[in-house]
């Protein structure tokens, strides 16, 4: 289904969802190193690129957090990988996948956010990123107050302001360009 859809990252903002992207037909390892068998955690290549913030849905997340996700999910869209590497298997672009549990509080607060910050002129507010979303997620109207959750929507708030601090398109957060490109 992701591939029907041309996703080819997922930025997942749950602290309580997990995904083992691992094929289980691929070369599967657990932590030592040797081959997974009956529970152990596995690691390798999954079949697109996964990036976890873990966010908690309500109280208990430091503001810096949807800062993170905010650069995270902005880098899932410019990185650039080495085109020689073998170990770096998904170079290509595509759409990106943004989910948390529900769907309904940390996603929307992130993807809003990232809305407002690449797209000003078209969401010149915060809250019109955040009404964007909630159309778009075919919320409820009488549970915009609580959807997303407004300590999520205030920890957006206060990233924002970060970012204006940081600097949103600064030159290290644009794809590095290789050397000869530049001459």
């Amino acid at each position: 289904m992701l591939r029907e859809h041309g996703i080819t990252t997922v930025v997942n903002c749950a602290v309580n969802l997990d995904f083992n992207l691992v094929p289980e037909d691929g070369p599967a390892r657990d932590l030592s190193g040797g081959a997974a068998e009956g529970g152990a955690v596995t690691f390798g290549q999954g079949a697109l690129r996964y990036y976890k913030i873990g966010l908690v849905d309500g109280h208990g997340n430091p503001a810096t957090m949807m800062l993170a996700g905010y650069y995270i999910l902005r880098s899932a869209l410019v990185q650039e990988l080495p085109p020689d590497r073998p170990s770096y298997p998904h170079r290509s672009k595509g759409n990106v996948l943004l989910n948390c549990r529900g769907g309904r509080s940390r996603s929307v607060s992130l993807g809003a956010l990232f809305l407002h910050r690449a797209m000003p002129e078209k969401y010149p507010t915060l809250d019109a990123a955040i009404r964007h979303v909630q159309q778009k997620r075919e919320l409820r109207p009488d549970e915009w107050f609580e959807a997303p959750k407004p300590v999520l929507v205030e920890a957006a708030r206060q990233a924002s302001k970060w970012i204006d601090m940081i600097g949103h398109d600064a030159p290290q957060m644009r794809a590095a360009q290789p050397a000869d490109a530049e001459q």
